[in-house]
């Protein structure tokens, strides 16, 4: 591994650890960040009671939620703030009391301030629960952590 990319993940780690920080939805949840990368992440929440909708299944709202956590910590893994300009998500089976959901997310393309990104929601069984993806929109001249360099063109 080059330099490079060993400054590309330490900056990664410092804006999840920024933003994880002041992440009270995520937290409130109860998910947990299993990874990051530059233009990747991986989030982890276990379906808990008060999860439930009216069929006993998760709300599909709360599955997003977590989709789009995953969404947040990928994009902003340059040290830009980054912004979720749009999303669409496909629910594709349902969540359970005790189901353990794991979305990761991966960059698909980035270009000047616009970037796009998938994150696939599975369970503990490696099925496919929901499929999300998102727009994203960096600020233009706003650093995540003051300080530390912007790794977008590395």
């Amino acid at each position: 591994m080059d330099a490079r990319a060993v400054d590309a993940q330490a900056v990664a780690e410092a804006c999840r650890d920024a933003m994880w920080k002041d992440d009270r939805a995520s937290r409130m949840l109860g998910m947990e960040i299993v990874a990051v990368g530059p233009g990747t992440a991986t989030t982890r929440m276990t379906v808990r009671d008060e999860m439930l909708n009216g069929h006993h299944l998760c709300h599909g709202g709360l599955i997003t939620t977590l989709a789009d956590s995953a969404f947040a910590f990928a994009c902003n893994g340059y040290n830009d703030v980054t912004v979720a300009s749009g999303f669409d998500v496909n629910l594709i089976a349902a969540a359970r009391l005790g189901d353990v959901l794991t979305a990761h997310g991966v960059e698909v393309s980035k270009s000047g301030r616009t970037g796009v990104y998938d994150i696939t929601v599975t369970n503990q069984r490696g099925e496919r629960v929901a499929a999300f993806r998102g727009r994203s929109y960096t600020m233009k001249g706003k650093p995540l952590v003051p300080g530390l360099p912007s790794t977008r063109g590395v």
